[in-house]
């Protein structure tokens, strides 16, 4: 049988004024919407295997709600769970999704709206089954993209990036029409910052745009983040404005333009393979400090930015130097849940944590939970070989970082956000290789029925 495939997209915006996730300590409450807040959804089918994408431009969820999303999604469409790929653009001009323990001393962040994560989960099926019903027979591809220039390594401007945008086109064999893009590429959607009260996905949203300009309105362009803990556009913006994220997605969306046209005819299949992957991982914990040592670092890193802002440094050494505070003020949090036994239960709710893989014609899609630095998508990638692209924040957020031991000796915001070690960073990346390796030796470890 050839290959069906079929999109959906559903608008998740707030109705009403909500609180903006993914800054501390700003009451930040929304004044409108710049650009609709999507559920965007891929559904393939090759007759033998079905699953779907799924791409929302949330901040990130956590893992008990992915799960009941997906599950939800699994019972609707008579699928395994291991074939529901959902994952967040990480967008910090959105509702807030989750409490994060780190910030559990900040009175400027609400908690979580329920009615409107019922609302989140109800579109995300609809869209899926809507998908589904929508199916025609279809082709896909893959190509890369260089997004060098969007941005880069947040912490060292000449620090490691992955500039590669992986992309998969879906067009319609009848039609020979683009219906979808999934695009794959690791950058914090953080061009806005505090100061903006409008809803927006950022610089995904222009990328998108571009796109659709190019192809036509109604593709559905899937954007996946990938791991992106340590990249951002620090150091290659001018200001925090929405100019400056439309230049950077137009510049993203005109590379992936451009290798959408540039795939041979050839290269597009009718009967990709399709398999799928999901695999339950143990994450080492990573120590905190007793409460009164962490109040002395996050002294230490307030007297560091008061001195770079006396100074008058450059922007993003003061913008590093600021985040390291709200890591340090996270620290103690942290060391002040540890001590009520918080931590333990949260991590018991969250369990289990799970690396899931998707295996689309020649392409393979690695998902990840949490926020993990670029170095661990790299040594996927070299372990996989090529077109492996990986996602992130894949079936929940992990309470804060997945950091290199390098990193972690170096200390600052992210490696003061963290509740697991450097080495659950290589737990994740080898339970993804061994899954890659399943599907090589043509056996594939299914997910919950």
């Amino acid at each position: 049988m050839s290959l069906r495939a079929g999109t959906a997209i559903r608008d998740i915006s707030p109705t009403r004024p909500v609180a903006l996730y993914g800054y501390p300590h700003v009451e930040r409450v929304s004044t409108g919407i710049h650009d609709p807040l999507l559920a965007s959804v891929l559904f393939l089918d090759n007759g033998e295997t079905r699953l779907v994408m799924v791409a929302l431009d949330l901040l990130f969820l956590d893992p008990p709600f992915s799960r009941s999303v997906r599950r939800r999604v699994a019972e609707v469409l008579k699928m395994p769970e291991s074939g529901i790929f959902i994952s967040c653009t990480h967008t910090h001009s959105g509702p807030v999704t989750t409490r994060l323990v780190g910030w559990q001393n900040d009175a400027t962040i609400p908690a979580p709206d329920p009615a409107y994560l019922t609302g989140v989960s109800d579109k995300i099926v609809e869209a899926t089954l809507a998908a589904s019903e929508a199916a025609v027979p279809a082709a896909i591809a893959w190509a890369c993209a260089d997004a060098s220039g969007v941005g880069g390594n947040r912490l060292s401007a000449g620090g490691i990036t992955d500039p590669e945008c992986g992309i998969l086109g879906v067009r319609t064999l009848a039609a020979d029409k683009l219906i979808a893009a999934v695009l794959i590429y690791g950058m914090h959607p953080t061009v806005l910052h505090e100061d903006s009260t409008l809803v927006s996905s950022d610089f995904p949203h222009y990328a998108r745009l571009q796109v659709r300009e190019a192809f036509g309105a109604d593709v559905a362009v899937l954007y996946h983040t990938a791991p992106c803990g340590n990249q951002s556009p620090r150091y290659f913006v001018s200001g925090q404005t929405f100019s400056e994220a439309e230049r950077l997605g137009r510049m993203l969306g005109t590379a992936v333009v451009g290798s959408l046209r540039s795939i041979p005819n050839d290269n597009w299949s009718t009967d990709p393979r399709l398999r799928v992957g999901l695999r339950s991982v143990v994450l080492p914990r990573c120590p905190l400090p007793p409460l009164a040592e962490a109040r002395v670092l996050l002294e230490k890193y307030r007297g560091t930015y008061q001195k770079l802002k006396a100074e008058a440094a450059p922007r993003p050494e003061i913008r590093t130097a600021e985040c390291a505070v709200f890591g340090a003020e996270g620290t103690v949090a942290l060391a002040e849940a540890e001590m009520r036994g918080d931590i333990e239960r949260l991590l018991a709710r969250y369990a289990p944590l799970e690396v899931q893989i998707l295996q689309i014609g020649e392409g393979i899609v690695v998902g990840l939970p949490g926020e993990c630095f670029v170095e661990y998508a790299l040594a996927i990638k070299r372990g996989a070989g090529p077109k492996t692209f990986v996602v992130s924040l894949v079936n929940g957020e992990l309470q804060g970082y997945i950091v290199t031991p390098e990193a972690l000796a170096a200390g600052g915001y992210e490696a003061t956000n963290a509740i697991f070690a450097p080495e659950a960073g290589s737990v994740l990346c080898e339970a993804a290789l061994a899954l890659v390796k399943q599907f090589e030796d043509g056996k594939t470890r299914k997910g919950p029925q």
